[in-house]
């Protein structure tokens, strides 16, 4: 049991010990409290009455923005009796305009809110180069059209050198068979000559017409690889003629290669495209986008117009802030929109009007108040306390 007690014990020393709860202040609230204060110490009792001066200077900057923005929004409701006030025919007037700076506005956001825009360095670029471009899509298409005709020629050129080369290997090939044989052939006759000899005069037989038939054939043979070996080799002298020439066309067309693809890196690098087709896809969207841009200044000169006409009327009819209405023109329009705009001005009045009168009563007020009663209470700090406000609104002034 004593163990549970001292446990207890242990348990409310630190319950006791645990931070006090403090309630949340009204930060709304201005509170001055003069406990901790010593009053009589000079320091201290300026520093206070110094903190005074200085809530009722900020209240004082206050009340002169808000009192800007009541007078403001006080014209503004004035603007809106004026108008609703004017005779029908002038309010008709006033709504001609209003419908017209609408539509306006409208056409004018449209193109604004266009995804497809050309951007303004491509616009400005091909303005430059407006009286060439059609010229530059001619000169382009007619160089990539020749560009293909020379591809085409060269790879053209290229099956026929490599016909050629595979003919020449053939030839070279059969020419050097040709040999071949003929050494075979000349062989072969010299045997059989030699074997005759032998039977004709080792053997005593009649071999008159062994060398008859030998020499026959050998002569047939060696002629026919002859003829064949000549014209392999004049075949051969055609087929090199014949490289030659493609060799030469072939530089004449790969000269002709550069150039163009010289004038093409140009043209493409002048006019910031790729291709013949991209310029044209770009002529034809700037001419849209001038001719879309122009319409867009001339609406917005329209729209300028129209701007001043109303300001112009809406003067007349003494409004102290006519350009507002540049922005609200739906008001003029719609009842239902005046009304609108009329309840939040007046809510937006009131609001005010309450932050006034806070400043004006309560921060200001109190530390009016609270100086007085200082010195009221304090008599002979009145002469000094009355001699820091004197040089405080020296200063502040």
């Amino acid at each position: 049991m004593g163990l549970f007690q001292k446990l207890a014990k242990w348990k409310n020393s630190l319950i006791q010990r645990e931070d006090p709860i403090y309630e949340v202040e009204d930060w709304n609230e201005i509170v001055y409290d003069r406990d901790d204060l010593q009053i009589h110490d000079k320091k201290q009792r300026d520093e206070y009455v110094r903190g005074c001066l200085e809530q009722i200077a900020e209240a004082s900057r206050e009340l002169e923005n808000l009192q800007h923005e009541y007078n403001m929004v006080t014209s503004y409701l004035k603007d809106m009796e004026e108008i609703e006030a004017l005779p029908e025919e002038e309010k008709t007037l006033l709504q001609t305009y209003a419908r017209q700076i609408n539509e306006l506005e409208t056409v004018q956001s449209g193109y604004l809110k266009k995804e497809s825009r050309m951007s303004e360095t491509k616009f400005r670029q091909l303005e430059r180069m407006e009286d060439e471009i059609q010229e530059g899509c001619e000169k382009l298409s007619k160089a990539e059209e020749y560009q293909e005709l020379i591809k085409r020629d060269l790879r053209r050129l290229d099956g026929e050198k490599h016909a050629y080369l595979f003919r020449r290997n053939e030839l070279k090939h059969m020419i050097e068979d040709s040999r071949s044989m003929a050494i075979v052939c000349t062989t072969a006759v010299v045997i059989c000559i030699l074997i005759l000899f032998v039977l004709q005069f080792g053997l005593n037989m009649n071999a008159r017409m062994g060398y008859f038939a030998a020499a026959a054939l050998g002569a047939v043979a060696i002629t026919a690889i002859f003829i064949k070996h000549n014209s392999a080799v004049q075949e051969l002298k055609q087929v090199e003629s014949g490289i030659s020439r493609i060799i030469r066309l072939q530089n004449t067309v790969k000269i002709r290669y550069v150039n163009n693809t010289h004038l093409l890196d140009y043209l493409y690098l002048k006019y910031s495209v790729s291709s013949a087709k991209e310029l044209l896809n770009s002529w034809q969207q700037y001419q849209r986008e001038k001719e879309e841009r122009e319409h867009y200044y001339k609406t917005e000169k329209a729209l300028d117009e129209c701007q001043k006409n109303l300001l112009h009327e809406l003067r007349r009819y003494q409004v102290q802030d006519p350009v507002i209405w540049l922005h609200q023109t739906a008001a003029l329009l719609d009842k239902k929109e005046m009304v609108e705009i009329r309840h939040n001005l007046i809510i937006r009045r009131q609001s005010l009007r309450r932050r006034m009168d806070y400043n004006k009563e309560v921060i200001a007020g109190k530390a009016q108040a609270e100086i007085k009663d200082l010195a009221e209470k304090y008599p002979k700090y009145a002469r000094e306390i009355m001699d820091i406000v004197g040089q405080y609104e020296k200063d502040f002034s």
